[in-house]
């Protein structure tokens, strides 16, 4: 289905062309002065030069081509040289009839040519919590990867485990201090490991601080724990297999608390998984004369002419044959190019580590590990700050474990909801979670990913102002209303959307009919802030209509099924909308 803003554009093209004047003159936008009218073109006020004419002169030229346009209800020249459209009620109930008959996707077309998009977020440690600093990642994620979807694109979502390193030796060798017998530990051992892991994910939690805090003070600690370290990456049988351990314990733990934010990925790759790629592609590295040594480490320059600040070599290996985060990268995105041949690939990361990407990627291309055509995107994401300003911390001014977080929320919407009301235990918890979920996710997407925000429980809580309860409060009125239609015995069924009969009617079927063009600006710009800017206006507007609206009073029973058909397609909006966001509506809040 087009774009309304394309109909409109359509129509004022063969006006200015009827004018003798060129079609590039005719773009048309929203107005940014709804007081005066609905879209507007100031494309008389470009023209002028070219045709040595005032601007007003051109602007009534082209009023005089869309006097009898059926499509606009007022065509208005206004000095210098405006022009002021609104469109004709009639139109826009058709166009809104039109989003109504296409129920799953609202008039929003899939793209002609779907791309394969792979998406790296998340990224988790494995053996320690998720935090809030994993929040962001997680949120902005998903969303993106939801929007993907929804226009048609084959999405895949890579979690990116940190499961390499020296974080694994220490677990390894504070392991081996408490459980010695353990036969992972027998270099002499031939039988099968066991099934069960040694330890439980609590364990597992405290046992990796405890040896990061060894290490620091004890020099002999931390050269057992690289020594662990380096014979689990050359394949030491009895490691492999408490690595595996640890991944199961903690990809199961990962699973429970990403499900807890409705987050999940196509895939649970680790930086391991990228190990088997890693000889290979250094040695084509040497061998196409793109990798030297320089101080005993093997490099790659990926400077360029037009750099304005100075871009250090990508590091492949160091001095002592040792990998590095770079080398892992470089190496995903060699299996993730043999394995899915991506159009593009999208880091969701902070956005200190923009330096770091733009040497990984220039190393990719100059490389050939990319094909020309396949993008790589870096969207890097501000901290998420307390109301100090300074990034999120617990009152001791530790990292908040992110289940904390969530739970703190959780409590704060069931006080709320709770408040001077009676609701059953079970439905006031199932709700707050629900509501609570929008909290978070809203108050983090609204915002652009690239700022830094101001994380404030009271505000993204509230059911009134731009936050996601008000959005799911506006959602559930509107379920309401229907119910209350359903239990009076009445059914609109294929009633007709009427031309709005009030100016709040109006507003709210304009809102609805740009809906197709935002979601497909939101994907373009990979920005989820402008679903979120979207369905704040379109809840407002709703809730302005239902305020000015006696709608179950309506005597007449024509109209008040059109205004039924209407709420129903708001609804519908409003749920796909908070569904590509990652949350979901009540029944009843």
């Amino acid at each position: 289905m087009r774009k309304i803003l394309d109909l409109i554009t359509d129509e004022m093209v063969k006006a200015f062309e009827a004018a003798g004047l060129d079609a590039k003159y005719a773009k048309v936008t929203v107005s940014n002065r709804p007081d005066l009218c609905e879209y507007q073109c100031n494309g008389a006020m470009a023209a002028a030069k070219e045709y040595k004419k005032a601007p007003i002169m051109i602007a009534e030229e082209v009023v005089a081509q869309l006097k009898d346009n059926a499509m606009f209800e007022s065509v208005e020249a206004v000095k210098p040289g405006f022009l002021n459209l609104k469109l004709n009620n009639e139109f826009v109930a058709s166009y809104i009839s039109k989003m109504q008959e296409d129920t799953e996707r609202l008039g929003c077309d899939k793209v002609e040519n779907p791309k394969t998009i792979m998406i790296d977020y998340g990224g988790p440690n494995v053996a320690k919590p998720l935090h809030v600093g994993h929040l962001r990642s997680a949120i902005i994620g998903e969303s993106i990867k939801r929007i993907g979807k929804f226009m048609g694109h084959n999405m895949i979502g890579d979690v990116h485990l940190g499961d390499w390193g020296l974080q694994m030796g220490l677990i390894i060798t504070e392991l081996k201090l408490r459980k010695p017998e353990l036969c992972y530990f027998d270099e002499n051992y031939e039988g099968e490991y066991p099934v069960e892991p040694p330890f439980t994910i609590s364990e597992l939690e405290e046992i990796y601080p405890t040896a990061s805090g060894k290490s620091k003070e004890d020099a002999a600690y931390k050269e057992a724990a690289m020594q662990a370290t380096y014979e689990l990456q050359h394949g030491r049988r009895g490691y492999q297999a408490l690595l595996s351990h640890i991944l199961n314990v903690s990809v199961t733990d990962l699973k429970k608390n990403y499900a807890n934010l409705n987050v999940s990925f196509e895939l649970w790759k680790g930086e391991s998984d990228a190990q088997p790629y890693i000889p290979d592609m250094v040695q084509k590295m040497k061998d196409d004369g793109y990798a030297y040594i320089s101080d005993g480490a093997l490099i790659v320059d990926v400077k360029e002419e037009t750099d304005t600040k100075e871009i250090p070599p990508c590091m492949i290996l160091k001095s002592d044959g040792a990998s590095l985060y770079n080398t892992t990268d470089l190496a995903t995105i060699v299996w993730r190019m043999k394995d899915y041949h991506p159009d593009k690939i999208i880091y969701v990361v902070d956005k200190r580590q923009e330096l770091y990407f733009t040497q990984v990627f220039r190393c990719a291309r100059k490389t050939h590990l990319v094909d020309d055509d396949t993008e790589l995107q870096f969207l890097g994401f501000g901290t998420m700050n307390g109301k100090d300003g300074k990034p999120f911390k617990t009152r001791e001014g530790g990292v908040m474990r992110l289940e904390t977080l969530l739970s703190s929320i959780n409590d704060e919407m069931y006080r709320k909801i709770t408040e001077n009301r009676t609701v059953e235990e079970a439905e006031a918890k199932a709700t707050a979670k629900v509501v609570a979920l929008s909290a978070v996710k809203y108050g983090d997407l609204s915002n652009q990913a690239s700022k830094d925000y101001i994380f404030d429980i009271d505000r993204f809580t509230s059911f009134e102002g731009n936050t996601g309860p008000y959005i799911l409060y506006t959602i559930v009125r509107i379920k309401s209303i229907l119910n209350k239609y359903k239990e009076a015995g009445k059914e609109a069924g294929t009633a007709a959307i009427l031309p709005a009969h009030s100016e709040s009617e109006k507003a709210l079927m304009l809102e609805l009919t740009r809906f197709n063009a935002m979601m497909e600006n939101a994907y373009e710009e990979t920005a989820p802030h402008k679903v979120c800017s979207y369905i704040y206006d379109l809840a407002n507007a709703l809730n302005h209509f239902y305020h000015e609206t006696k709608i179950m009073a309506e005597e007449d029973e024509a109209v008040q099924a059109s205004y039924v058909r209407l709420l129903t397609l708001t609804r519908r909006t409003l749920e796909v909308c908070i569904d590509v966001l990652g949350f979901s509506a009540p029944d009843r809040m």
